[in-house]
């Protein structure tokens, strides 16, 4: 059974090769001002605009933070979403500012909405101000779109119904930049996973122990690679889709029953899915929160989180988007899912000695 329409889509690889990477140069100036450089998929844009020849130019809060790669050549502003001097300085003269920096886990709505939505208007006011021609990439969530009530799932069009305090801040956020008289492109990605990722990399550790706990119910899902992103992002930077909304992912949503098992299947191990009942998970919220009062920010599930983990479905049309950026397809999860089995143990996340491999028989 699938979501879709039986459209033939191309797998296309998870990393980009420097024949991919050209074919964006001619859209990319030559200085690109990134916000969230040091995190996950700002780490990824900002090598592959390395990779090209051009300069990011990132705002950042503790320069160390960022890796090596993208540090070698990075034109840096020290500061943050609340800074207005450092947000001028950043996109002063700028041609093309991408905007990734955004709180992603809080205890507190009011923690989600001091970043994600008025830091966004900050940065909004600052392109006005100092750079009134550059367009604006805001990657956003689809957690600002909900969840759909179809497998399928939620078109670009259709009118948001975010569900969680993280979602209505993206929201604002995109409602900011909506605003500008400029050009500008919203990305609304669903779950990412990859390379150097820590949330979905919660997924992959429990299928690694056997066990993957998922809230009752048929839920089906949309997932990105990073790569995906990125090469969202790049195609974006040339104005093709400029003054819209789209949703990023693969085409084809699939149950998450299923995704656990290619998710293992990826790694070589035996892991099954746990069915539980929702309270489990909003009762882990609600420890979660208690945790990050105490200062354990890096804990994964909070109530906001449980609330989003029992929706149904967290599914998106994307082929349209897809249409729209010019690509053929997408990363196939499989492919996508092996490589990052691959970074993680690499990277020793993930040791091979926790590992079960799957028996060949079955």
């Amino acid at each position: 059974m699938t979501a879709g329409g039986g459209t033939k889509w191309a797998a296309l690889p998870p990393q980009l090769s420097e024949e991919e990477l050209a074919s964006f140069w001619g859209g990319l100036p030559p200085v690109v001002a990134v916000t969230g450089a040091t995190g996950f998929v700002g780490r990824h844009l900002a090598e592959s605009v390395r990779r090209l020849g051009r300069r990011p130019r990132v705002l950042v809060r503790d320069p160390a933070r960022l890796a090596p790669t993208v540090a070698d050549g990075a034109e840096v502003v020290v500061g943050d979403l609340g800074d207005d001097a450092a947000l001028l300085a950043l996109v002063r003269n700028c041609q093309l500012v991408v905007h990734l920096a955004g709180v992603v886990r809080a205890a507190r709505a009011r923690q989600f909405e001091a970043t994600n939505a008025e830091g966004t208007a900050r940065l909004v006011a600052a392109v006005r101000a100092a750079a009134p021609s550059a367009r604006v990439i805001y990657v956003s969530s689809l957690s600002a779109a909900g969840p759909s009530v179809r497998p399928a799932g939620r078109h670009p069009d259709e009118a948001p119904a975010p569900i969680s305090a993280y979602g209505r801040s993206k929201l604002a956020g995109e409602a900011a930049v909506r605003a500008l008289a400029g050009p500008w492109a919203i990305l609304r990605p669903p779950a990412i996973y990859g390379p150097h990722e820590v949330d979905m990399f919660q997924f992959f550790r429990l299928a690694a122990r056997g066990v993957v706990p998922l809230p009752r119910g048929e839920r089906w899902v949309t997932v990105a690679h990073v790569s995906d992103v990125v090469r969202a992002i790049l195609a974006a930077a040339d104005g093709r889709v400029d003054r819209r909304t789209l949703h990023l992912g693969e085409p084809e949503p699939r149950p998450m029953e299923v995704l656990v098992a290619e998710l293992a299947r990826a790694g070589g191990v035996v892991a099954r899915p746990l069915p539980l009942p929702e309270g489990v998970f909003r009762l882990a919220g609600v420890v979660g929160n208690a945790m990050h009062a105490m200062g354990f920010r890096q804990v994964a599930i909070t109530v906001d989180k449980a609330r989003e983990l029992c929706a149904r479905h967290w599914s998106a049309e994307t082929a349209s988007s897809l249409a729209a950026l010019g690509f053929a397809g997408a990363v196939p999860f499989a492919v996508g899912a092996a490589h990052t089995w691959a970074w993680y143990r690499q990277a020793g996340w993930l040791p091979h000695g926790k590992m079960r491999r799957e028996r060949t028989e079955r």
